[in-house]
This record gives C-alpha cells, sequence and structure tokens, in this order.
C-alpha cells in the first residue's frame, strides 16, 4: 500500500497521516522528518542538506530525491508507505516513480484532500500557542479557556501574508502533480473542510 497523501498546507494531512500508519501500520514518509534525521545522523547526503539550509537555500531536488530513495529501501516500507509533503513538483513525482521502479513499487493510491484557500488561511492563521503549556489552540475551532491571552503566541509562518504566499507556491507549483498523478488514473479526491471523523472514513474505504 503505496501512498502519496496530496493537498494544500493546513488542509489536514498530518492529522489524517497518523491515522492511515496506526490502522495500515506503515510509515509516515515526510522530506522534512527525512532530512532533519540525515542531520542528525550526519550523513553524507544530511551534511550537503544542511550546507545550503544554513545558506537559507532550498535544499535542490537531487538531494532531497536521493534521502527520499534511503528512506524508501528501509525495512519499515516493505508493507508501503504514506507520501506526505513530497512530491511537491511534477519532476519530483517523476523521480518518485524512477526510485520505486528500481525498488519493484509504485504508487498505487493518490489521496487528495480539497480544502479552499480561504478556510486554509482561516486554520492557520488562527493558530496560537502557549509559551507557558506549550499547547496548540485554535481561536474559532479550539480556543483556550484557562490560559493568560499574553501568553499565547502566533508562529512567524502562520499570518496571513505568508500563508497567501505558501498558498501561491503551492498552486503553481504543487498542484500540477495531482494532474500528474490523474493520468495515471490513482486520485481520489475528498471534501477537506468536512469534519476529522467523516475524512477518516471516507480515506480508510478509499484503502479498503
Amino acid at each position: 500500500m503505496n501512498i502519496v497523501l496530496f493537498g494544500a498546507p493546513g488542509a489536514g494531512k498530518g492529522t489524517q497521516a497518523k491515522f492511515i500508519v496506526d490502522q495500515y501500520e506503515i510509515p509516515q514518509i515526510s522530506t522534512g522528518d527525512i532530512l532533519r534525521q540525515a542531520i542528525a545522523n550526519k550523513t553524507k547526503l544530511g551534511l550537503e542538506a544542511k550546507k545550503f539550509m544554513d545558506e537559507g537555500k532550498l535544499v535542490p531536488d537531487a538531494v532531497v530525491n536521493g534521502l527520499v530513495a534511503e528512506r524508501l529501501e528501509q525495512a519499515d516500507c516493505e508493507k508501503g508507505f504514506i507520501m506526505d509533503g513530497f512530491p511537491r513538483t511534477v519532476v519530483q513525482a517523476e523521480e518518485l516513480d524512477k526510485i520505486l521502479e528500481k525498488l519493484h513499487k509504485k504508487i498505487e493510491k493518490v489521496i487528495a484532500l480539497n480544502v479552499k484557500d480561504e478556510e486554509i488561511v482561516e486554520r492557520i492563521t488562527g493558530r496560537r500557542t502557549s509559551k507557558k503549556t506549550g499547547k496548540i489552540y485554535h481561536m474559532t475551532f479550539n480556543p483556550p479557556v484557562d490560559e493568560d491571552p499574553a501568553d499565547l503566541v502566533q508562529r512567524a509562518d502562520d499570518t496571513k501574508e505568508v500563508v497567501e504566499k505558501r498558498l501561491r507556491t503551492y498552486h503553481e507549483q504543487t498542484a500540477p502533480v495531482l494532474d500528474y498523478y490523474k493520468s495515471q488514473n490513482k486520485v481520489s479526491e475528498i471534501d477537506g473542510s468536512q469534519k476529522m471523523e467523516e475524512i477518516t472514513k471516507q480515506i480508510f474505504s478509499i484503502l479498503g
């Protein structure tokens, strides 16, 4: 069961990935996690990636693809995996197909969570973290009850300007990946603005 979980930032991919991991006992593969791990382990690719990150540059595809290839060769991916936040471009999607071909595998299902931009902006900009307890709240959907408002902070990348910029990048670079997988008849689309439990139920029914 090799799955790509697809959707804009804030569409709920991370939340749903955890439910899939628990239900099907397959690992969630996020490039952010792979990068952090490789840097912590001081692997050759990890050190290369760190060089770019320290300079504030994007890690090149060649390095990211190499790290993904190494991760997919690990034993826990035998039963399958969930790609979360990768591929972000059509070039990466094509490269992922080549990596999997060498491993005699292929992407079987792509689950796309569709959420309108306005809702994503509301979801992300409403998030606040308590400096004291570390708990994460949402000012509309999950407001704090017993926190001092002065202790609640917004992450620097949760502002409206940053979210809108990330969404523009998503529509320009990442949205075309969905067409790439649609041409392979692998895409199932779900309304990501439904209740969390309903989305999980629909994902499980698609995966069977």
